[in-house]
């Protein structure tokens, strides 16, 4: 990709997802405000009773769970009645090699009622089933990779089927540092009904976290979407070959910081990953 390209889709990254710089400070404060008041009012105009989230142990699951918790309890407090809930979700393939980073957040998060469902005999089921009516004959990393999006498709099922049962809302937790690069399963993590992350770019959901008082553990924590039965806890930017703060600066506009390589590898990623925001093609009329 030439260098007039690579400009032209930062620009349009910046012009379509920009949020603001945070070289002059960042009020965490007001914006947890912001997005509480968002997530109280989500369900008095929906008539839903709460929340459902599935919480990995890292920072954004942690921060979204958080903010979930407190309107739910805001809300509570205010009908005086327990009216809504909360339902965080552990949901393990097999045995979470971070679980004590999951039982950690959970006491920070304090939800109504803390949920666990192991996904690995329904994604190996699915997965087994679809590789043996395709005759299989696949590569182990084709196959390994598809079954992590299985993965990440039936922890959104299970965390949908919980909303249905309880009449709840399901809360994404993606925000814009993943959203332009496309680091999301579709109609796995990136399904949701309400995001309260996704106007934020990486290092102001940190500093959200780092104000709620999250354990230092966690919102510190390298940043994993531990997929793959063959790279576990692969870190996101080995994955990405990019530092969030290179996404994060580009997204302010803080280009000075961010080299033509990181710049030409951003571009690339936004460019290749377009059909992750946009809906399903349709013929028009």
């Amino acid at each position: 990709m030439n260098n007039k390209n690579t400009d032209y889709l930062i620009n349009s990254i910046q012009d379509n997802y920009g949020v603001s710089s945070t070289v002059n400070g960042f009020d965490a404060g007001a914006a947890v405000k912001k997005i509480v008041s968002f997530l109280k009012h989500a369900l008095v105009e929906t008539g839903k009773k709460g929340y459902v989230l599935g919480i990995s142990g890292g920072v954004d699951s942690t921060c979204a769970g958080r903010l979930s918790a407190i309107a739910v309890d805001e809300l509570n407090s205010e009908c005086g009645e327990n009216t809504y809930h909360f339902y965080a979700v552990r949901l393990p393939y097999g045995v979470q090699a971070d679980e004590s980073d999951v039982d950690l957040a959970m006491l920070f998060i304090n939800p109504t009622e803390d949920l666990s469902i192991n996904i690995k005999d329904s994604t190996d089921s699915m997965h087994q089933s679809v590789v043996f009516a395709l005759g299989g004959g696949f590569s182990e990393s084709k196959e390994d990779f598809n079954k992590g999006n299985v993965k990440a498709r039936a922890r959104m099922m299970a965390q949908y089927e919980i909303a249905g049962l309880t009449d709840t809302l399901v809360v994404g937790t993606d925000h814009r540092s993943e959203y332009i690069t496309g680091f999301f399963t579709k109609w796995g993590d990136g399904a949701c009904d309400i995001a309260p992350l996704s106007h934020l770019n990486k290092r102001k959901v940190r500093a959200i976290a780092q104000y709620l008082c999250a354990p230092e553990q966690l919102f510190n924590k390298v940043p994993t979407a531990d997929l793959e039965d063959g790279k576990p806890q692969v870190a996101d930017e080995v994955a990405l070959q990019l530092s969030y703060n290179e996404i994060d600066d580009v997204l302010e506009g803080n280009m000075a910081n961010v080299s033509q390589k990181a710049r030409a590898r951003i571009a690339e990623i936004y460019s290749n990953t377009k059909h992750k925001r946009k809906p399903p093609m349709q013929l028009k009329r």
